[in-house]
This record gives structure tokens, sequence and C-alpha cells, in this order.
């Protein structure tokens, strides 16, 4: 997400009001971005789903080969997906909330939590199969999409992979997901808006006074 990347390389605020903008340590940036990240899941995400009429959204993106949507929901000291990685939201409802699965060895952040025990299922695909079925949901949405690039994401060897482990009854389920992944791509919350002034501000005084940014 461009706007996620502007902030960890231009983040920057004035303190009381100082004339001359701090700009944060990476460590620091990265703090700023996972904060971010979980504030969009929770408070922007379940709406997007709802709004696109989707109960479950499933992400599936191989090491060197990522999808364009996964890139912004993965912590900022990340560098790419890790083997397969596959993230899973699932809308329990408006009382409930979603659910964030990470069919992983481990969380993903500070969201998604860990929901596979390879000693057990030695099969990370059936673990998914399990999960998605255990659930029942009646649309879900994968980074599949006939008109924009970056929400068709899913490689097609996963997704075959993907409609192989599901049985019948959810194959028929899965649909592209490209209407939720632009929208969740292009909308800012309200945080990212409170920041974005001041990244303005600060990037100006910068340029103004003819420093550049190491």
């Amino acid at each position: 997400m461009k706007f996620l990347s502007i902030i960890l390389l231009l983040f920057s605020f004035t303190i009381s009001h100082a004339q001359s903008p701090l700009i944060l340590s990476q460590r620091d940036q990265a703090k700023v971005m996972d904060d971010l990240l979980d504030d969009r899941l929770k408070n922007l995400l379940p709406g997007l789903m709802r709004r696109e009429g989707y109960d479950m959204w499933v992400i599936i993106s191989r090491e060197y080969n990522e999808d364009p949507v996964i890139k912004t929901m993965l912590p900022a000291t990340w560098m790419a997906s890790r083997r397969t990685t596959m993230l899973v939201m699932f809308d329990k409802g408006l009382d409930k909330g979603v659910e964030y699965i990470a069919v992983a060895r481990y969380d993903v952040g500070k969201t998604f939590k860990r929901s596979w025990e390879p000693e057990k299922q030695p099969d990370q695909w059936k673990q998914l199969a399990k999960i998605i079925e255990e659930r029942n949901p009646k649309k879900i949405g994968v980074n599949k999409a006939p008109s924009y690039g970056h929400a068709d994401g899913i490689s097609a060897n996963d997704y075959d992979e993907l409609l192989k482990v599901l049985s019948k009854p959810f194959q028929s389920r899965v649909v592209s997901a490209e209407k939720l992944a632009v929208s969740w791509l292009e909308t800012r919350t309200e945080k990212e808006m409170t920041i974005y002034p001041q990244i303005v501000a600060s990037l100006m005084k910068l340029l103004l006074k003819g420093s550049r940014i190491e």
C-alpha cells in the first residue's frame, strides 16, 4: 500500500510545535505501521466485508511471488511472505466481529493468530480446508480479479490447490474478492488521515530547508 510505504520512509512529526521535524527511527516507524495495521484490520475491514457481502476472505501467497494485498497485512518487520502464507478473515457477525487466523506455525503480527500445528496435521492445505469448513462461510473471497491487477494476487497453482482440498459444497462458494481487495487498498482510516497532514507538513519543512532524508 503506497500510503504505508510513505509512512515507513517519511513519517515524521513535530514535538511541542517545534520548528524542526523529528524523523522516527526505523524501529519506531515499524511500531507506527503495526499500530495502523491493527487499527485497519479491527476497525475498517469488518465494515468493508459486510458492505461487499463476504463473510470470509482467504489470502494465500508464496514467498518470492507475493500477493499485492498480503503485503499490506504483514508486520512491518517482515520483508515478504514466509514460504506459503495463509491468512483467513472470518466475519462471525455484528456482535462477535471478525476472526483473524494465520494458517501458520506462528502468529502473523498482532492480529492473526496461529491456527496450525504441523505435529497434528502435517498438511497445511488440509488445515486450511478444515478451518474453512468448520466455519461454514456462505461466500469465500479470494484475490482473483479480472480487472484490477493488484487484486489478482493468488497464483494459479494456489487457486487450484484451494479448490482441490475443499469439499464440493464449498468449492462453489469461492468467488473473486476483487471489490473487497480494492476497497481495502483505497480506503484510509481516521487514524491514517490524522497522521497524513503531519507527514506532508514535515516533509515540506525538510524540502524548504534544503534537507535530505538519509
